[in-house]
């Protein structure tokens, strides 16, 4: 915090004598320069995340398991949205930076696998995907933040509290190194016969069996790859909607969407080139907090520890 602002808050204190007050402006001070802090290591390629009542809960780095394997994603979580990007230099330079709004996210707690522990579930109507962090304790702490903070959005904006049970969420791509075979047409994958994946139902397949072409709303704006398992009952779904008057129709978000939606013919978070990286979560306190811990990892030695902006 630079020496003017440390005397504006010195000043304040002295004039009104409300310590409380002072503590929340020192809050405010510092909420804006992590967000601006947050927006500048995404550049010109980000979107503008700084906004009156947004609050920085917490960051860190997890690991995401993409099409080609798991890749470290830092992931920065807000009292209002979820964000995530490559990491192109730790630290300074982020990458395909990705928002979902919290009141959209629906997590699934899972059981560690032998080559993926400490893993969950997140589900959007947009896109879901799996998710690890280092220890228990840190997903623990990411699963119950984001849940905490989902549950306040939802009550201040007067929603159902089972909205996320409304929503269409995404199918879950299954990674490409889960299958050497298509899985509708059991033919073996090869330099000719490349793997593909539905969007519907998220299975890996083959360029014959993923020829048809449908328009899935929460996903994407123009028609994305079906399987033709799901071609019959992409028309059932039509066939409903149209007994239905015009019924709900999911709503785009104007944080997160652009006006044209790309196809997801290729997962761009694959196709970054990051290393294994990991630091701490931290997570930043507000004024409100009463038992608050600056660390994932909740031991006594370090409650003390001061806790840095960005």
């Amino acid at each position: 915090m630079s020496i003017e602002i440390k005397l504006t808050i010195s000043l304040f204190l002295h004039f009104t004598g409300s310590t409380k007050m002072a503590e929340q402006l020192t809050f405010t001070i510092q909420n804006r320069e992590r967000i601006q802090a947050v927006e500048s290591t995404f550049g010109r390629t980000g979107k503008m995340l700084l906004k009156p009542g947004r609050i920085l809960v917490g960051e860190g780095c997890l690991s995401k398991l993409c099409r080609r394997g798991p890749k470290p994603k830092v992931f920065f979580l807000f009292n209002d949205i979820l964000v995530y990007g490559s990491i192109m230099v730790p630290g300074r330079w982020n990458n395909k930076q990705k928002i979902i709004p919290l009141e959209d996210v629906q997590q699934e707690d899972l059981e560690d696998g032998m080559a993926i522990p400490n893993q969950w579930l997140i589900r959007t109507p947009r896109k879901s995907f799996y998710v690890s962090a280092a220890s228990p304790e840190e997903k623990n702490a990411w699963m119950g933040h984001i849940e905490q903070y989902k549950s306040l959005l939802v009550q201040a904006k007067g929603l159902p509290a089972d909205n996320a049970a409304e929503n269409f969420f995404a199918a879950t791509w299954i990674p490409d190194m889960a299958s050497a075979i298509c899985m509708r047409c059991s033919k073996r994958f090869n330099i000719a016969n490349r793997r593909h994946h539905c969007r519907r139902c998220g299975y890996i397949i083959c360029r014959a069996c993923s020829k048809s072409r449908a328009l899935i709303p929460n996903i994407s704006s123009r028609p994305v790859r079906i399987c033709r398992a799901c071609v019959s009952s992409v028309h059932e779904g039509k066939e409903q909607g149209k007994q239905r008057a015009k019924g709900k129709h999911w709503k785009k978000n104007s944080v997160e969407d652009t006006p044209t939606l790309r196809e997801y013919e290729m997962s761009s978070d694959d196709e970054s080139n990051e290393q294994g990286y990991q630091v701490p979560t931290k997570w930043f306190k507000s004024p409100e907090d009463e038992d608050y811990s600056p660390y994932c990892y909740i031991k006594p030695e370090h409650r003390n520890h001061p806790v840095s902006g960005l």
